[in-house]
């Protein structure tokens, strides 16, 4: 079941190691398959070392495990309220990447403040706000996906495809399980980039001492993004047959 899709999740979370995101188990991508409704996510505490695509579990919407022999993740309900909430996703990245996770542990948005930044993430990254006692005693995993949800109310999940879950670390998304991990990478490089600026300018008395101007924002993140987006290579026409 959804063979070709485990593949894609093993190796998505396998990149994860390789671009420097995860130490141990600290980690872990889904994707959905919108068609079927079902979702392949990577089994709970297992060795990158020794994961393979066999061992990706696939669960519903509601959080029962449809095949696969081993536990999903821990954080498979915060995963499940984010594909409900925001229907153009498709892959899903929690990390604990340091820079990030930095931010997380701070409670502070990261800012956008260079053109890095707003090449991929139109808004300063979001913090959510603490969560309440009877949110973290009750269903604490869904309770976490709700206040990533809670907290873009007012924003477009598509514009800015990530989140630090206060005091806990980053999430990311994207159209599939690549396209999440690539801006989970660029997250933690611009969360980096953003915490030397702060260090590099030392008289800074609040991280709102640092912006960049809108303009920036708006051409970096349109021209990838926008309608009129130029950057890259234009996708090929596709053959006509006759």
């Amino acid at each position: 079941m959804l063979e070709e899709l485990k593949e894609k999740v093993c190796k998505a979370n396998l990149d994860l190691v390789k671009h420097g995101l995860v130490i141990f188990t600290w980690g872990n991508v889904s994707a959905i398959d919108r068609a079927s409704g079902l979702v392949v996510i990577k089994p709970s505490g297992v060795s990158y070392d020794d994961m393979k695509a066999s061992d990706m579990v696939v669960v519903d919407l509601a959080g029962k495990v449809v095949e696969g022999g081993l536990r999903p993740s821990s954080d498979t309900p915060t995963h499940l309220v984010l594909y409900k909430a925001f229907p153009k996703i498709g892959g899903v990245v929690h990390t604990h990447s340091t820079y990030a996770t930095a931010w997380a542990q701070a409670g502070v948005d990261i800012p956008n403040i260079g053109t890095t930044h707003a090449d991929y993430f139109y808004h300063d990254i979001p913090c959510t706000r603490d969560m309440k006692k009877d949110e973290v005693f009750g269903e604490y995993e869904k309770e976490t996906g709700n206040v990533i949800v809670e907290r873009f109310r007012k924003m477009d999940p598509m514009d800015t495809p990530g989140v630090l879950v206060r005091n806990h670390g980053p999430f990311s998304w994207g159209k599939d399980a690549d396209e999440a991990v690539h801006n989970a990478v660029v997250m933690e490089q611009v969360a980096k980039m953003a915490f030397i600026s702060m260090s590099v300018e030392a008289n800074a008395t609040s991280i709102l001492y640092l912006s960049m101007n809108r303009h920036l924002v708006e051409k970096h993140y349109s021209r990838k993004h926008g309608p009129d987006a130029y950057y890259g290579q234009k996708e090929p026409k596709p053959k006509e047959k006759y």
